[in-house]
């Protein structure tokens, strides 16, 4: 599947500690690469193109940009993957309400949702891969989960994952059975369907159903479940082990949780992931930002209001990416306002010094992504600027590089 057109990223002079994350199986800081690593992989979920891209979207793509755009600073190899789960219920359920083709509605989704990447300046990942191009890889790993008895045909002829086949199961969200049961009831996942060894198993392989697409594979005909489909892409694109796996902290449960217990049933070798990173929810105004309550805030409509997407991107990255918070006229204002000021100082023939800021603004980031702190740095090195001005004609170069390179931020225009 075709990504998008990456934004020049300029390289910047020396590196920053190593980054540290926060690791949702853990509950504590892991860095993120083992020392002396050239190599550095991350797994992020994409999207499913009923709908794109909402702000929450945006706020999980940019924080793993970040991520992404660190440790090229730091020299790494980066193997970066990403799906679009353009084929599953919401997707269905979306084209037969608006009366029309799953497929049509998915490829146009998708479409937008690279516009708005591009215009956000995210870097796009090396690997860019639909639900619909990993069957054959699915069908083949249900296969083998069913050799292995780590899976089950269901009377329906579904296929299920048995979750008693992963010893280590629960250790990446660390939930009890009854908030596994309540989070899969509302996440997608059947826990109340008979004839299911365990509520928590989730279903693998879907067995042909009136009106809806399937494929034949080993495993016999019909579709991939969601959980799978993540796991196979990773393993497929990454290798069996990665540095990252990101999403939203709505995917801990059920879905990383699965998609690693999955992995580490096929390989034998576990953990999936060296570190679990979530980010936060957005609201708007008060209240969850969701489908159900129709007050998705979407990037699209923002930009053809005529919104700046950096000031988009500021914005989000105002309060820490773990953080649930919300967006309001006045954040954006505010974001708004923070650009017109670093653009400012930009523009200045003149500026202070900025390689304090560089270094500084690489050790908030190397801290858990502190967005917060390293805007604070940046906004600092700007009111220097503006109100003393300086004396080093390389400085606003170097300032704009910093927060182009590592922030994403144009301060071009």
């Amino acid at each position: 599947m075709e990504s998008w057109t990456a934004p020049h990223v300029p390289a910047l002079p020396g590196h920053g500690p190593a980054l540290r994350l926060h690791d949702t199986a853990t509950a504590r800081p892991r860095e993120t690469v083992d020392p002396g690593a050239e190599r550095a992989s991350m797994y992020v979920c994409g999207i499913t193109p009923y709908d794109a891209t909402h702000l929450g979207h945006a706020a999980t793509m940019i924080t793993f940009d970040l991520v992404h755009r660190y440790w090229l600073d730091q020299g790494l190899d980066v193997h970066y993957a990403q799906n679009v789960t353009d084929v599953d219920e919401p997707l269905f359920e979306r084209a037969e309400r608006d009366g029309t083709d799953w497929q049509v509605l998915g490829l146009r989704e998708t479409a937008l949702y690279r516009e708005d990447m591009e215009a956000l300046r995210v870097l796009p990942p090396r690997h860019y891969i639909g639900a619909v191009e990993s069957i054959p890889s699915v069908g083949k790993a249900v296969a083998q989960l069913l050799a292995k008895g780590a899976a089950y045909r269901h009377e329906s002829g579904d296929v299920y994952y048995a979750v008693a086949a992963d010893p280590a199961f629960g250790e990446e969200s660390n939930y009890d059975r009854a908030t596994m049961t309540s989070y899969a009831r509302e996440r997608g996942g059947d826990p109340d369907r008979e004839g299911k060894r365990d509520p928590l198993d989730p279903v693998l392989w879907n067995a042909p159903r009136d009106g809806e697409p399937s494929w034949d594979t080993e495993v016999g005909p019909g579709r991939p479940g969601w959980h799978i489909e993540c796991a196979c892409i990773a393993l497929d694109y990454l290798g069996e082990q990665i540095d990252v796996q990101g999403g939203g902290s709505d995917l801990v449960y059920p879905h990383h949780e699965m998609s690693a217990s999955h992995a580490q049933t096929l390989t034998g070798k576990r953990p999936f992931a060296n570190a679990y990173v979530h980010t936060g929810m957005i609201g708007l105004d008060g209240e969850k930002m969701s489908k159900s309550l129709g007050n998705l805030v979407f990037v699209s409509k923002l930009r053809a209001e005529g919104v700046d997407p950096s000031a988009v991107r500021l914005a989000l990255m105002a309060r820490h990416y773990r953080a649930d918070r919300q967006w309001s006229a006045a954040v954006l204002a505010e974001a708004e306002l923070r650009l017109g000021r670093w653009r400012e100082a930009v523009s200045r023939e003149l500026a202070v010094p900025a390689g304090a800021m560089l270094t500084a603004v690489r050790e908030r980031l190397a801290d858990d992504l502190d967005t917060p702190g390293a805007l604070a740095v940046v906004d600092a090195w700007a009111e220097r600027t503006l109100s003393a001005g300086g004396e080093d004609p390389s400085a606003t170069g170097l300032a704009r590089d910093t927060i182009g390179g590592l922030l994403g931020i144009d301060c071009t225009r």
